[in-house]
């Protein structure tokens, strides 16, 4: 594998260390709920280990994405405060954006496009949220965010590759070790990467043998190749159930990843949705197809996972029950 020169490509993630992530969890508690940590039998006998759910479907919200958004939010200067945020978005860190700005009662200017589906708009018009519509494409996003920063002076807040937004996530994991501390894996969804690099930060510094395996969709498998070729990689398509995971890695979570996960296992959409479709079944709860992919790499591996201790972060519930894969 061809190592990266992360001093001349990336550089590292600042005022990343324990004490830091101490914080950050002290300052968001406030603000988020502590997810409950749940186990079935069955799926322990299914998957011959013992798995731990962090069940972030629970949080404020829907989804873990709350953290990084209100730890982001409270690290503004008065003055950006003032002048209000803005992301780009059509899903969770939309909501989580609108929802933290609420609390903290600053404006959120959320570029979302034009055929996001009307559920996830009226969650964000319900959050108090201001959407601004595009065209259904990256750069499109790009331009109208560009365009609020310059005319409202609103601060952009990146989804996952922010430092103040992985430090959020991070305490997700944290609370999951907290509450199990002698997991031997943690394994996450990665799309963006902001989860991934927080779960990796909190293995770190809060387990003392802990090992982090992100797991993605086949068809959009760029944070696999990333950690191939120890740069950044894109995806030429973007076909996935798994919605939440269809963004790439980026300058700020890569390198956090690059350093501390040694293995990403990708799954097929039959995976997906048999996973998911397990935990709706036999755990009666509503989780995200996002969400069923750690399990999915669970159940795709157990030979490698066999009488370990495996925690698994559902990252989120917001499902659109008008279309569900099964």
């Amino acid at each position: 594998m061809p190592l990266l020169k992360k001093e001349n490509q990336y550089s590292k993630a600042n005022n990343m260390d324990k004490e830091t992530l101490i914080q950050v969890h002290n300052n968001v508690k406030p603000y988020i709920h502590e997810t409950p940590v749940l186990t079935s039998e069955l799926i322990n006998e299914i998957c011959d280990c013992h798995v731990y759910f962090k069940c972030e479907n629970f949080q404020k919200m829907g989804a873990f994405k709350m953290r990084g958004a209100i730890n982001a939010i409270q690290n503004l200067t008065s003055k950006q405060k003032e002048n209000g945020v803005v992301t780009h978005s059509s899903g969770n860190f939309a909501q989580a954006i609108s929802l933290a700005s609420k609390y903290l009662n600053i404006k959120a200017y959320i570029v979302m496009p034009e055929n996001a589906p009307q559920v996830k708009k009226d969650a964000v018009l319900n959050y108090q949220g201001i959407i601004v519509e595009c065209k259904s494409n990256i750069k499109a996003r790009e331009i109208e965010a560009e365009r609020i920063v310059k005319n409202e002076n609103a601060t952009f807040i990146h989804p996952s590759n922010d430092d103040q937004v992985i430090l959020g996530q991070s305490t997700s994991a944290k609370e999951l070790l907290e509450k199990q501390s002698d997991l031997d894996i943690i394994l996450t969804p990665v799309g963006g990467g902001g989860l991934l690099a927080g779960t990796a930060l909190s293995a770190k510094y809060f387990s003392s043998n802990c090992e982090v395996i992100g797991a993605e969709p086949e068809n959009v498998d760029d944070a696999y190749r990333s950690l191939k070729s120890g740069k950044i990689e894109y995806n030429k398509n973007t076909s996935t159930i798994a919605d939440g995971l269809r963004t790439n890695l980026g300058d700020r979570n890569f390198p956090i990843i690059l350093e501390n996960v040694k293995k990403i296992i990708r799954v097929s959409e039959e995976e997906i949705i048999n996973a998911m479709k397990l935990v709706w079944e036999r755990m009666k709860m509503v989780i995200e197809p996002s969400s069923a992919v750690p399990l999915a790499a669970l159940l795709k591996e157990k030979q490698n996972f066999k009488n370990k201790k495996v925690g698994i972060i559902i990252s989120g519930g917001n499902v659109d029950l008008t279309n569900l894969p099964f």
